[in-house]
């Protein structure tokens, strides 16, 4: 960035006229100076706040400067209380900027603990879609009757077709923690279920059109 090399009084200066809205969106950005020579993309000074002039769910018009999800991540997850952050494996290269926000703000006192974040692997399930981007949409397109429709994959979804949260995590216990993506055969999920369920479901048998017999040779 040309702006590298901007003291600290007029990199606060413009952070005030962001923060009081005196700014378009796009024109100005808050970034870390970190290393632009690192191997790791995350690290080449990336961006902490950004303009966005739109009402928040919470916040409503308060603010018009937004953090990154990288850089309100680490914060959170202190301010919370979080001892370790499980994410998936695509979240391993961010892990750096992460303990380096972290580093920087214990000293100031703002922050008092700093969590671990440890990636895994994605639990994936054959011919199914899991990505709530992806499934949002059947949600808002009204192709579904919300998260918890039988026919979605989800928890609630799940729930509601009849199966048990013992199955769901006896299945869960099964498929164990990996560091390599892999992808699950969905009849193991249905074997947890059959099993749990068999040995719960109460079963009964019932004649719906009997026929009169007479026995005459006993």
């Amino acid at each position: 960035s040309p702006h590298r090399t901007r003291s600290v009084e007029e990199n606060l200066e413009l952070f005030e006229k962001m923060r009081a809205g005196e700014c378009k969106e796009g024109e100005h950005i808050v970034r870390a100076k970190i290393d632009m020579a690192s191997s790791n993309i995350n690290m080449r000074d990336p961006a902490l706040f950004r303009i966005k002039h739109e009402s928040h769910p919470s916040t409503g018009d308060e603010w018009c400067i937004y953090p990154m999800y990288d850089f309100s991540h680490p914060i959170q997850d202190s301010a919370e209380g979080i001892t370790h952050s499980l994410c998936t494996l695509e979240f391993q290269d961010h892990r750096p900027f992460y303990d380096w926000t972290l580093e920087k703000l214990l000293p100031t006192g703002l922050i008092k603990s700093q969590p671990r974040q440890i990636e895994f692997s994605r639990l994936n399930l054959k011919y199914t879609v899991l990505s709530k981007r992806k499934l949002i949409q059947l949600v808002e397109g009204n192709y579904v009757n919300g998260w918890d429709d039988p026919r979605m994959p989800s928890l609630s979804g799940i729930r509601r077709r009849g199966s048990p949260p013992e199955a769901l995590r006896m299945f869960c216990e099964r498929v164990g923690i990996s560091k390599v993506d892999s992808v699950i055969d969905v009849g193991d999920l249905e074997n947890c279920i059959r099993e749990v369920m068999d040995d719960t479901s109460k079963r009964a048998f019932a004649i719906l059109e009997p026929l009169k017999v007479t026995i005459t040779n006993w």
